[in-house]
């Protein structure tokens, strides 16, 4: 593994978070961890059901190989000054939805130079928790650079915090959070953009699948499952409706 440059503000927030998972209990479990390369470029397709997620991989993967991540961010949260300096300081990449095509090109070259990019492809929280329709982006910008795009998914990190409901200080303590690394996606630029992008979909909702049939704890009549396996979580119409209703009131809001 080539050596990396010392970076003491990632390292800094890795080691916070892992003590915050630490103090918490998670039960960790993991699976396709071989698929992370321990150089060179990659895009990282997660699944999005809690807030999470971003620190959940970032964690697994640097107690893997010590790679470190960097993702995109919408610009608001840089201009935060304490969180915009950490991010800053983590290489995170600044989204403004006004100048999406800068951020793009600042991911590209990121990849280029043998980054690990973390993408949220569902756009998202998905309250429904399965996976809904992807963004080309995660697939557009693996083309570009020419890495792959490797599938992630994680299932039990939005018991720890997530849109829609007040999670408990206790309720935190010991969920088992479980990933699953899926086989990196080849991409070029004369794959079809939407098929390559219906095929990680498809891949993650597998991996969520398995995922779920393994998971420790039953789910059924709680909150956090979703409600074809018995869950009380919203169905994927109705979430998309309460998001599209949010939407409304925002843009009303901003009018």
């Amino acid at each position: 593994m080539t050596r990396q440059l010392s970076e003491p503000i990632y390292s800094t927030a890795v080691a916070i978070g892992r003590s915050l998972f630490g103090f918490w209990r998670l039960q960790r479990r993991e699976t396709g961890l071989q698929t992370i390369p321990s150089s060179g470029g990659a895009v990282l397709a997660i699944t999005h059901f809690g807030y999470l997620e971003f620190a959940l991989v970032e964690w697994v993967i640097w107690l893997h190989n010590r790679r470190r991540v960097r993702f995109m961010a919408k610009k608001g949260a840089f201009d935060k000054p304490l969180v915009g300096t950490l991010l800053r300081g983590m290489r995170h990449i600044s989204v403004d939805p006004s100048a999406g095509a800068e951020a793009y090109a600042d991911a590209v070259v990121a990849l280029k130079r043998g980054e690990l990019l973390g993408v949220f492809p569902e756009a998202g929280v998905n309250a429904a928790f399965t996976v809904r329709e992807l963004k080309t982006g995660a697939v557009r910008l693996a083309a570009e650079a020419g890495v792959p795009v490797i599938p992630v998914a994680v299932w039990g990190g939005h018991r720890l915090m997530t849109k829609n409901r007040k999670i408990g200080f206790r309720e935190r303590f010991g969920v088992p959070v479980s990933f699953s690394f899926g086989e990196p996606i080849v991409v070029t630029g004369d794959d079809d953009v939407r098929e390559t992008t219906s095929a990680l979909r498809e891949s993650l909702q597998r991996l969520v699948d398995e995922l779920q049939a393994t998971y420790p704890v039953d789910g059924t009549g709680k909150w956090w499952q979703p409600v074809h396996l018995g869950g009380t979580a919203p169905t994927p119409a109705a979430a998309a409706l309460a998001d599209a209703e949010r939407d409304r009131r925002r843009a009303a809001a901003q009018s």
